[in-house]
Formats: C-alpha cells, sequence, structure tokens
C-alpha cells in the first residue's frame, strides 16, 4: 500500500499508509481508514499526517464529518484535520482530551453514537494502564479496526538494540500479536475479558492494525489467537 494514497479494502472502506512516526526512539507506520456511511458522510479514523494528495482524493468520496481517535496514543495530526475540516465533528477515546490537551466534540464510549449506530458498532477495550482503546467494527465489510493492541512489524524493520526490544516485546512475531507492554498493563483482566468477548461476537472477516499488515480473511479465528493469552 503506498503512502497516501487510499486502497479499497471492502464495500465503502479505504486505507491509507502515512508517514512514519517516533515514539521513543522507534519508527512507527501509521495507518487511517475512511468509511463512507450509508448516510454519504465520511467517517476518518486515526487520521495519518495531512496531505493535499490525500485531500483530494477523499474529498472525491463525499464530506468528512466524522474524525475519530480511537485511543489516547493517537493523536499527532487531529490539528491539521480538524484545520482542514472544520465542520467535522472529533471523537476521542477516554483520556485523549487530558493526555493531549485535545479539545472533543464527544467522548467514545461502549456503543456507537446514532451517526454511525447503523454501520459501525463498537466496544471500549477497559482495563489497561496504557490506553483505553476503542475498537470498531464495520459491519458492510466484516472489517475490525484495531489501533494498538495489536502490532507486526516486519523483518529488518528495527535494527540493534532496538530490534531486539521489538522482539522481546512481540513486535516482531510472525503473525500480528499483542505487544507484550499491553499485556501486561491489563490490570483488570475481567474487564479486558468483557471487551474481547464483545469483540468475538461480531462475524469479523477482516481486521485492520495501525502498525501491521491488515488480516482479509479469517479474522474472528485471528483476533482470538492474537488473544489467546488473556482467556488462558
Amino acid at each position: 500500500m503506498s503512502a497516501g494514497g487510499l486502497q479499497p479494502f471492502g464495500p465503502d472502506l479505504w486505507l491509507a499508509d502515512g508517514a512514519q512516526v517516533a515514539v521513543a526512539g522507534f519508527r512507527y507506520p501509521t495507518r487511517m481508514a475512511v468509511i463512507r456511511l450509508a448516510g454519504g458522510g465520511l467517517w476518518v479514523w486515526s487520521p495519518v499526517a495531512f496531505t493535499d494528495g490525500l485531500r483530494q482524493e477523499i474529498d472525491a468520496l463525499g464530506e468528512v464529518r466524522w474524525l475519530v481517535a480511537p485511543n489516547s496514543l493517537h493523536h499527532l495530526f487531529l490539528g491539521e484535520w480538524r484545520a482542514a475540516y472544520p465542520q467535522a465533528k472529533l471523537y476521542g477515546a477516554p483520556g485523549l482530551a487530558q493526555r493531549a490537551g485535545v479539545s472533543l466534540d464527544a467522548e467514545l464510549d461502549d456503543r456507537p453514537p446514532p451517526a454511525w449506530a447503523g454501520d459501525l458498532d463498537q466496544v471500549l477495550v477497559h482495563g489497561n494502564q496504557i490506553t483505553t482503546e476503542a475498537v470498531f467494527f464495520h459491519r458492510p465489510s466484516g472489517a475490525v479496526l484495531f489501533t494498538d493492541l495489536i502490532q507486526q512489524f516486519p523483518p529488518g524493520w528495527f535494527r540493534g538494540w532496538r530490534a531486539l526490544v521489538a522482539r522481546l516485546d512481540l513486535m516482531t512475531q510472525a503473525e500480528p500479536a499483542v505487544p507484550r507492554k499491553f499485556r501486561l498493563a491489563f490490570k483488570d483482566r475481567r474487564a479486558a475479558r468483557a471487551a474481547l468477548a464483545r469483540i468475538l461476537d461480531w462475524p469479523a472477516e477482516k481486521v485492520v492494525m495501525a502498525h501491521g499488515a491488515p488480516v482479509e480473511h479469517g479474522g474472528r479465528a485471528f483476533i482470538a489467537r492474537a488473544f489467546g493469552w488473556l482467556t488462558r
């Protein structure tokens, strides 16, 4: 997937890879999703760095009405998108406003608002000390959208000591996995299991991650494997 270009990933769902970002000395790829809802408005998830080319592609699809920051770690480019689409409503995960100083129109919770309830379901994965992540299910495409709770970096992405840290953190497994730091940060596993149960009730076929290659088939079974450590 080329950086900046929208690529279809199912009915009314497009993905775009953005520029890399540096976090604590580690380079992370970035990915966003754009969903055209049944009413015609566009729902933008985890926006990447804003570019004129990306704007042209998105504007050709419809009107951006919602910007969604799915956890408190994905806020770097919200200012650019709010400036470009001042009419759009910004929804963010719990903790985002306090951590990033972002002014939200509404905070995400365990139920989708009426604006997108007909197309998407959502659940907050509670109990993690790093961040509370909102996970979404897009019914028309059968795709579940994870942000940081499942990750995978390709071989050779990290070098030297960073490669060792990434391997120990389970970020370079053969299959995308929940990083070890997130596993250890789940201090309320009962809450996490309750959220996972709801996610596994979705008839998921595909899985999108902000940091990892999308899964195109067998999404529900893939999610169950990724979180097997939580249910044992």
